[in-house]
């Protein structure tokens, strides 16, 4: 039962499940992830998932409604939770890559199907490489020093979208978060 004081991850959680039970296979992506894997240095309000395969609009309505959310135009509402759910279109990628690896992780008392901490990593850079949103890149080194993430290919997805030069930026905030963290 969700209700106002229900966190990120057991909406998540829910939703996913559901979901699931409705026979929807659906990857959490965006904010909410990168929320999740910043240990809430950075809130998101909404959670994204990406349907993956053959699901209509009336399972996704069943879905919702059996955990109380509602469709708002292109938003899920539930009138207890301050967390909004929409599905944007697919297909699952960061950036240019469309070989997208989700993950099982648990939060609260299910699990969810997610990007990996790496994969999230590059969806917050996406944001800076090509907006340049500062914020994300912040986020990004939040849940680099927070999590295992893969360097190697951070580095070379980085420069097939073109963006060698941010990515040294990138390690310097890292850099410098993981001063912080020492220092504290």
């Amino acid at each position: 039962m969700l209700s106002e004081r229900s966190s990120l991850g057991a909406v998540a959680a829910a939703v996913a499940r559901a979901l699931r039970s409705h026979g929807i296979r659906a990857v959490l992506t965006g904010g909410a992830c990168a929320t999740l894997y910043s240990n809430g240095a950075y809130q998101s309000e909404d959670l994204d998932f990406i349907v993956i395969g053959p699901a209509t609009r009336v399972q996704m309505d069943a879905a919702m409604s059996a955990i109380g959310f509602t469709q708002r135009q292109d938003q899920y509402v539930h009138k207890r939770s301050r967390f909004y759910v929409e599905f944007p279109r697919g297909p699952l990628a960061i950036g240019g890559d469309y070989r997208i690896r989700p993950v099982q992780r648990r939060a609260g008392k299910g699990r969810i199907l997610m990007l990996s901490s790496t994969d999230s990593c590059r969806d917050r850079l996406a944001a800076f490489y090509h907006w340049n949103d500062r914020q994300s890149l912040t986020v990004a080194a939040e849940i680099a020093v927070r999590n295992r993430i893969n360097l190697r290919a951070l580095r070379r997805w980085s420069a097939a979208e073109g963006a060698e030069m941010a990515f040294r930026e990138f390690l310097s905030e890292l850099k410098r978060l993981r001063r912080r963290v020492r220092r504290s």
